[in-house]
């Protein structure tokens, strides 16, 4: 496998006030801080040179996290004078990054979806595949019913249904953020929509057990399920 980044560089508004004293990849469920299951889950998988940005509060994840050898990781820190956004995020990392694919995944994220499963992505990616990114898409929650794009035949597209939810966990030609600025606010959806009218974007959907925890009351609701040892849906 190859390198992975973390995205954890976000204020967590939604999560105040949980948020204010913790960044939000640091609060835990089940026994372990969110971002510690998803670097347990890219270990299993081989990522084992991650790359983390930071912003808010980010001494207290570095502190916590350290150079990932409690982990079995090797743990690379991009630090933000403040949270510059998806893209923004990535590009200021590059240079922490080795070239070709990465997997790039929410620091905020509880699922159980198997990042070995984006060898074969991967590969082709390397190779030189016609896809220079890959989304893994998940359904609809309640709260975002409309979703985002169209999986077809395993390409992404902008338009007709059934639209499903990209789910923060995709793989990226690094080569796409080479000629972008360092150290600005950058979003990654203007980026989306001009890759998948390039017919650059492959997918696929995931149906297992994956949440995006933004409040407390989400939080709240997934350490109720994994307690009592079911997942979310």
């Amino acid at each position: 496998m190859t390198a992975a980044m973390i995205l954890a560089a976000g204020r967590g508004e939604r999560m105040r006030p949980l948020s204010d004293l913790t960044p939000k990849p640091l609060l835990p469920v089940a026994g372990k801080p969110l971002i510690v299951w998803q670097i347990e889950a890219l270990a299993r998988a081989g990522f084992t040179d991650i790359v983390i940005n930071v912003a808010h509060l980010g001494q207290r994840l570095q502190d916590a996290l350290g150079d990932g050898s409690g982990l079995g990781v090797r743990i690379g820190w991009s630090v933000e004078a403040e949270p510059l956004e998806t893209a923004g995020g990535i590009a200021t990392a590059l240079p922490l990054l080795p070239a070709g694919p990465l997997l790039v995944v929410s620091g905020d994220l509880w699922t159980r979806y198997d990042f070995a499963d984006l060898s074969a992505p991967m590969a082709a990616m390397a190779s030189g595949g016609p896809a220079r990114a890959h989304l893994v898409m998940v359904p609809n929650p309640p709260y975002h019913a409309s979703g985002d794009f169209t999986l077809a035949e395993g390409r992404i597209v902008g338009e007709g249904p059934p639209r499903l939810t990209f789910g923060n966990i995709a793989l990226y030609d690094t080569a796409l953020f080479a000629d972008l600025p360092r150290g600005e606010k950058l979003k990654l959806l203007p980026l989306f929509r001009q890759w998948i009218g390039r017919g650059i974007v492959s997918g696929e959907r995931y149906d297992g057990p994956w949440a995006n925890v933004g409040t407390p009351e989400e939080l709240s609701a997934l350490e109720r399920l994994l307690r009592l040892g079911r997942a979310p849906t």
